[in-house]
Formats: structure tokens, C-alpha cells, sequence
């Protein structure tokens, strides 16, 4: 799902392109993509884009006549600039056709999840925030009063947006790394140099990520947005080194999303439990690194041995590990 540095690199392509600019059509090809009916969508039609905006990770295009339109692109939709008419395919939601191309809106996959509504005037645009706070316009006292006035896991907390503005799985992994905190740390239990370590390394992340992409979005319109880069630390790296300290990076697994994490620069050395897995172990769930390979050696030397076992034979609940 693309988030705040993400947002805000599209805001750096788009606003050359469309800010001041008229739009002279919208195609939906989805059905699934508008959730909304008054005012009727045909009303964008010939308005001027007058500015854009962010409401968490909901992209605003702000119009004539107190009109807006409201696009969430959750975790497969993207936007993509074309200079010369073309065709939708079957993962496009919608075209956005201006004086000097066309934005296409597209979502991958069979789940449509991606949104948009139009709406007048800004009590009605008003409801679509979730309320969390803005990092960037926030001091220490007000980072950490938000960050406490629920007892959640770190993880938690900076990906609810309720809490936090624009944080998600992603940079989440990235600033708890960078502050050097276990994902699993409950909010209510830092001490105050954490929160402050957490304050910083929240900032710095970020603003790291935001000049990177926008500075290349200038360049080119960002056509690969992903929550997966090279040059991260800690997301979709998980068994590679970490580049803090070369420990293998380690990673629990909850619903449809994971923490990923160091053990040696945020845990301690310990293992963090992932619920599913270490209750199917129980008394073989690894705490340490050092037990886990122990656990995947052991899982090795038993496969060389099951080479030539029984067809069918019950491996051991410790080789799952491996």
C-alpha cells in the first residue's frame, strides 16, 4: 500500500502534469471503483484540478466549485501517466484524460479494494480523515501523547491511522530498525529515551524516503511504486543480512501482513513468536538465534538421514523450523 514518501513522490509527478489543468474525461472500467452517487461523477467532467492533498494514504484532487475526489489506492492500485491515448487492460479502474495525457488509475490482482469517491464541499471531504497525527507538525510531547494513549505493540500503533498519519507496513519496519525497538514493545512500557529515539527515527526515515522518491519523481513519473526496494533495511529482506550488524533478518507473520525485524539491534537476540507457528511448536519454538540454527542443523542432518527412511515417515516438529 503505498504511503506517505510514496504519496507524496506522486504529488511531485502529478502536479506538472494536472494541477491547473482541466479534466476533460473520466472512464471508469471498473464498476467496483466509485462508492459514491451525489454528486454525479459527469460533474468533474471540464473542472480544473486546483490542488492536491493527502488524508492519510487517501489521494485528494481538489476541483472547481468545492468538488473532490477521493482515491484510496489500498494495497495493488497504482497510478500511471500516459502521453498518448491508451487502451484500459483488464487491471484498470479508471482514466483520467487532461490536455497533456491521461492518468490511469490500475489494481492488480482479483480483489478490488481500491476506492473512490466524489464529493462536495469540506465537511463532506472531512470525513474521509482518519485523524492521525501529522509527524512532520508534531513535537516530542504530542508524538508521544499519541503514541501512548492506547497500549499497543509499536508495530501497531505507528500503522494505525487513527494514530499516525501515512505510516504503514513498510516504514513501520524501517523506523522501529532505525530506533533500534522490538515491533512487539508495548507503547505504554518505553522510557522516555525510546519514545525519543522513536520521535527522531520516525522523522528521519521518512524524510529520508521522501527526498529520495520525489527527487526521483521528478525525473520520470513513478510507475513502480512498491513497498519492496533494494535499499531498505528491514521490509521484504527477510534471511538477509542486516546492514547494521549482518545478523539474519528475522520476521513474524500476523493476518495478511509481517513485522520484520533484527534480533540482534531490536530484540536482544530473541526471537520474537510468531502465535501461529510457535503454538504448533510449543516447547521447540527457537527463543535465540543461536537455538535456531542449532533447530535448522538438526533439520539438515535429519533430512540426510530420512534420504533413505520410509516413504511417507513423519518428519519431526523441530525440522519445520528449517
Amino acid at each position: 500500500m503505498p504511503e506517505l514518501p510514496d504519496i507524496l513522490a506522486y504529488f511531485q509527478a502529478l502536479e506538472p502534469r494536472i494541477l491547473n489543468q482541466p479534466i476533460q474525461d473520466i472512464r471508469l472500467s471498473s464498476p467496483f471503483l466509485l462508492r459514491s452517487v451525489d454528486p454525479p461523477l459527469a460533474e468533474a467532467t471540464g473542472k480544473t484540478v486546483t490542488n492536491l492533498r493527502r488524508l492519510g494514504k487517501r489521494i485528494v484532487f481538489a476541483l472547481e466549485d468545492d468538488l473532490f475526489l477521493v482515491i484510496h489506492l489500498m494495497i495493488a492500485g497504482r497510478f500511471h501517466w500516459k502521453e498518448k491515448p491508451t487502451k484500459p487492460n483488464r487491471q484498470t479502474l479508471a482514466s483520467f484524460v487532461f490536455p497533456s495525457g491521461t492518468l490511469m488509475l490500475t489494481e492488480a490482482g482479483s480483489k478490488k479494494r481500491a476506492s473512490m469517491y466524489f464529493v462536495r464541499g469540506e465537511s463532506a471531504l472531512a470525513a474521509f480523515d482518519p485523524g492521525g497525527l501529522e509527524v512532520f507538525e508534531a513535537d516530542l510531547d504530542s508524538f508521544k501523547a499519541r503514541l501512548t494513549v492506547e497500549n499497543h505493540t509499536l508495530k501497531r500503533a505507528l500503522t494505525d491511522p487513527h494514530l499516525f498519519s501515512g505510516i504503514g507496513n513498510a516504514y513501520s519496519d524501517e523506523i522501529l530498525h532505525a530506533a533500534g525497538l522490538s515491533p512487539l514493545k508495548l507503547t505504554k512500557r518505553l522510557e522516555d529515551s525510546e519514545v525519543q529515539r522513536l520521535y527522531e527515527a520516525t522523522k528521519g526515515t521518512l524524510r529520508f524516503w521522501i527526498e529520495k522518491l520525489c527527487s526521483e519523481a521528478k525525473q520520470s513519473f513513478p510507475e513502480k511504486v512498491t513497498a519492496f526496494r533494494p535499499e531498505m533495511s528491514m521490509h521484504g529482506r527477510y534471511g538477509k543480512p542486516c546492514p547494521k550488524c549482518g545478523t539474519p533478518v528475522q520476521h513474524i507473520v500476523y493476518a495478511a501482513n509481517e513485522a520484520n525485524y533484527c534480533p540482534s539491534c531490536q530484540t536482544g537476540g530473541r526471537l520474537l513468536a510468531d502465535r501461529a507457528l510457535s503454538q504448533l511448536l510449543k516447547e521447540d519454538w527457537p527463543r535465540t538465534l543461536e537455538e535456531l540454527e542449532e533447530q535448522r542443523a538438526k533439520g539438515k542432518e535429519q533430512s540426510a538421514t530420512d534420504d533413505g527412511a520410509i516413504p511417507g515417515r513423519r518428519r519431526k516438529r523441530s525440522q519445520i523450523i528449517g
